[in-house]
Formats: C-alpha cells, sequence, structure tokens
C-alpha cells in the first residue's frame, strides 16, 4: 500500500451485460436458496 491518498481508483466501470449477468446469477441462487429452505421446512 504505497498509494494511501486512492484506496479504491475508478480505473474501469463495469460493462452493462456484466451487471445483467450478476443479476440473474443472484436471482437463480436466491431461487435455490429459497426451494432447499422450502424442501426443508415443508419436509
Amino acid at each position: 500500500m504505497t498509494a494511501p491518498e486512492q484506496p479504491e481508483p475508478p480505473r474501469y466501470e463495469p460493462a452493462p451485460g456484466v451487471g445483467k449477468l450478476l443479476m440473474w446469477v443472484l436471482l437463480f441462487v436466491l431461487a435455490a436458496v429459497v426451494v432447499v429452505l422450502g424442501g426443508v421446512y415443508f419436509t
């Protein structure tokens, strides 16, 4: 850490496609967790 003045320099912004892909991944993970918890709860 030789540059404490800039802890997180904004070198680049992620592409819109990356954000949409991340959203779909999070949605899929959330759905999987709901299904697993539902199966555990109803059994």
